[in-house]
């Protein structure tokens, strides 16, 4: 689950253009009734769909058929240094994965549990 702190925080719009996959985002703001709570669309060629992601949320997919392709729309540039994570398992979140992980990047696995201590992101 990725995200951009501020002053780098962006908008994104992703779009399924091959295949199918899961895509999930998760409530970062810091003052969010919604906060650290997550909401899944399924995104396909076939339905079209397009999600859009707010600054202050963390942003993931799953696919769900083979040779998937995305499109994705950012309002700000990639910033390395202000990127942030939270592993797609984390408990706290209890995301709810159609499909048990089996390919997950060393970046991905690494990222922090969120704790007592997370106070999310001030936009």
């Amino acid at each position: 689950m990725h995200f951009q702190l501020p002053p780098h925080s962006e908008i994104k719009m992703v779009r399924c253009i091959a295949g199918q996959v899961l895509d999930v985002i998760v409530d970062l703001r810091k003052d969010s009734p919604t906060f650290l709570q997550w909401n899944s669309v399924e995104l396909s060629a076939e339905n079209r769909n397009m999600l859009y992601i707010p600054e202050g949320f963390a942003h993931g997919f799953q696919t769900l058929t083979d040779n998937c392709e995305l499109l994705y729309h950012h309002t700000a540039l990639y910033k390395p240094g202000a990127e942030g994570g939270l592993r797609f398992n984390d408990p706290r979140l209890g995301i709810n994965w159609p499909i048990t992980p089996t390919v997950i990047s060393e970046r991905d696995h690494n990222h922090t549990l969120v704790d007592n201590f997370f106070e999310g992101i001030k936009i």
